[in-house]
Parts: C-alpha cells; structure tokens; sequence
C-alpha cells in the first residue's frame, strides 16, 4: 500500500478526519466505500455513496489490476444494494477525476418520483428526495453492508 498523500481529503477520510467523513458502509485492504455526510441542515440525500482505493492513487488507469477488480465488485455488489434497499429507478456510477487526486467513483440513485428535470446528476437536488439524518444513514449503511460482504 502506498503511504497516505499529505494535503489528500481521501487519505485524509481514510484516517477518519476532514470535513469528507461519512458514515462507513464497508472497507477491505484494497476499497473503502462511504456514505456522503449529511450536510449543515444536518441530513443528506440517501443513497450517495463512495468508492475508493485504500491505496493512494489519482486516477482509474493508475490502479492495479487486483485493485481495478475489487473495486468491480464492490460497486456491483453496492449498485444491488441501493437497488433493492431504496426501491430505486436507476443507479449510476460515475467517475470524474477532476477534484481529487486519489482515486474515487460516485454511486448513486435516482429515487423513484424524481422529475425529468432533475437530470441523472441532479437528482440530489430535487427538493423531494429522501433526506436523512446521520441516524438514519448509518442505518442504511448497516443495511447495504451485507450486499458487500457477499461471496460470488
């Protein structure tokens, strides 16, 4: 494993510090996959997750093959879990690369009633969409948990 980055917000989350810190919904020696924090109202959209590489690396070309997989895996498994945990009409998966340099990929859903407006980025932004508190979250979290730790 490469030595954490100093100044990285993700290396940071890792150590469990920073203002990126979200509830854990499973880590492995190679991934770490996070629920986005609620924010100054004290709650988030539910659903918004993050998947990471322990390792410090800024981009997907970057990662190991062993790593590349895992992270595969998870994001499957994670997808499965959203899906069928919050009735979900779509998830999406995105990676953009462009704020922080250490390897992440978003995933997240569209809840079910999100106007056509709201675009496949923006769904967060509907003023509908289920929010929840960090109770709530960790509780989702806890729920998404075993789709990770599935075998096959």
């Amino acid at each position: 494993m490469t030595e954490p980055a100093e100044g990285c917000l993700i290396c940071a989350k890792h150590r469990r510090e920073g203002r990126l810190v979200g509830p854990n919904v499973w880590e492995d020696e190679q991934v770490l996959v996070s629920h986005r924090p609620v924010g100054e109202d004290g709650t988030t959209v539910l659903g918004y997750l993050y998947v990471e590489s322990r390792r410090h690396v800024p981009y997907l070309a970057d990662l190991s093959d062993a790593e590349a997989e895992a992270i595969g895996r998870v994001v499957r498994r994670a997808a499965r879990g959203l899906r069928t945990e919050l009735g979900a009409d779509f998830v999406f998966s995105a990676i953009v690369g462009t704020g922080i340099a250490h390897f992440h990929q978003h995933l997240f859903v569209r809840h079910p009633g999100t106007p056509a407006e709201y675009g496949w980025m923006a769904g967060d932004q509907w003023p509908d969409a289920p929010r929840g508190s960090t109770p709530v979250v960790v509780d989702l979290c806890r729920r998404l948990r075993p789709y990770l730790e599935l075998e096959g």
